[in-house]
């Protein structure tokens, strides 16, 4: 048996989804605990770019088993057209796709309520994706939630959505201010067809899990944002609404913890965050656009640009400790080949006084000043480079100076894009 948890360490967008597909080539089962399509995890083999929002990456890859566990939250439609998309590309999703039969669905309702609470905190919005994720694990939290098992009962679910959407009308209206446009009939019809869609690739995942792990299988464990946005563990409250770190692996899977055998996480060479929230090492300068443009740095859900900024070593080392990583995954170690200093984060100033802790209040985080270490770039391209020995000696000190940081060694290096694009220092599994 072996078992593996891969989860970002920064605020996302570290390249999880090109590490899942190379790591889903030894998988047999590939599951997703945690998120709806708020996450984009994009994926470029052989110059063809494959962007997914619900299933795992590992559906890139002929014969595996792809599990969207009962912790994410299901946009029906857009699960519906995440499917045709990978039947266009010519890949099978029969018997590959199980979609937990107690997974909550989200509705209508739930995308107006969060376009509705954004509007209203004006320039202390949290800036998220407006795809109604809050809001449905808010009512999951709050059991008023409706999961997929719900809709095998069409007279149940029928009762509960006009409940629901009398309770979510007077709120949108007499809260929010916002007049809203929800038919109850309208919504049950289109729920339903989708469901009738999606009906075959229902299945009770926790078994299927359960006894995969004790036949032997290999199952890779995929998570969606990363742990500074994790709901409890993150830069709350500008965070996501779901436990993004490996917190989360075992609850949205339905697992136990004891089956978890190692988790890895993933690191950008430098740092990217979307939306709002503090940033310690950001750089609103030539060189933060300069690290935008070479990186590419553009939201794969919204468009957005990221926000950018040097590796911020105390945040990646706080992660390492919620998450006890097993060792650490680099990617886009190509877009620093164009600096001839790379600043690297090892302590905040706060109060006056040095510190090497993540603080745990945004007051505190938007207040600190990084303590920065500057070392020497190498100013040569790292793209196609598959051997650590083939890198610049400055590339090498910089990720051997990581690995002396944060105290666990760097297995994987990503050097550009492709899948092909990667450098192996020591297996994952």
């Amino acid at each position: 048996m072996a078992t593996l948890g891969i989860v970002g360490t920064q605020w996302g967008d570290e390249g999880k989804g090109k590490i899942v597909d190379i790591l889903s080539d030894r998988a047999d089962i590939i599951a997703r605990f945690q998120g709806g399509n708020n996450a984009g995890h994009t994926v470029v083999i052989n110059g063809n770019k494959y962007v997914l929002h619900l299933l795992p990456s590992g559906i890139l890859h002929d014969n595996k088993v792809c599990v969207l566990g009962n912790g994410m939250v299901i946009d029906l439609e857009a699960l519906i057209n995440e499917i045709e998309f990978i039947k266009r590309v010519g890949k099978s999703v029969e018997g590959r796709i199980l979609l937990s039969e107690r997974a909550h669905i989200i509705l209508p309702y739930h995308k107006q309520l969060d376009a509705a609470s954004e509007a209203k905190k004006g320039d202390g919005s949290i800036g998220t994706t407006l795809k109604g994720i809050g809001p449905a694990y808010r009512d999951k939290a709050g059991r008023m939630g409706i999961r997929v098992a719900d809709l095998k009962n069409p007279e149940t679910f029928k009762k509960r959505l006009v409940e629901n959407i009398k309770e979510k009308s007077i709120i949108l209206k007499y809260v929010y201010g916002y007049e809203p446009d929800l038919n109850a009939d309208e919504i049950y019809t289109s729920t339903m067809r989708a469901f009738e869609k999606l009906e075959p690739f229902v299945a009770d995942t926790i078994s299927f899990l359960n006894r995969a792990i004790d036949e032997g299988k290999n199952v890779l464990f995929e998570g969606a944002q990363a742990t500074l946005l994790d709901i409890d563990a993150g830069t709350y409250p500008f965070v996501t609404s779901s436990n993004s770190s490996a917190l989360g692996i075992a609850s949205g899977t339905g697992i136990s913890p004891k089956k978890i055998q190692k988790v890895a996480g993933i690191a950008k060479a430098y740092t990217t965050r979307v939306g709002s929230g503090p940033f310690p090492t950001e750089l609103g300068c030539q060189l933060g656009e300069l690290l935008r443009a070479r990186g590419h740095e553009y939201g794969s859900t919204t468009g957005r640009p990221r926000r950018c900024g040097w590796l911020d070593l105390v945040a990646v080392k706080y992660s390492t400790t919620v998450n006890d990583l097993d060792s650490l995954v680099i990617t886009k170690l190509d877009v620093l080949d164009a600096f001839e200093e790379i600043k690297v984060c090892t302590g905040y100033r706060l109060n006056g006084k040095t510190v090497d802790s993540f603080p745990s209040t945004v007051e505190e985080l938007e207040s600190v000043k990084p303590v920065y270490e500057t070392l020497p770039g190498w100013h040569t391209e790292t793209t196609h480079v598959k051997e650590f020995n083939k890198l610049p000696e400055n590339a090498k000190e910089f990720i051997k100076f990581i690995e002396e940081f944060i105290g666990i060694p760097v297995s994987l290096v990503s050097t550009g894009p492709q899948r092909s694009e990667i450098i192996c220092r020591t297996p994952l599994w």
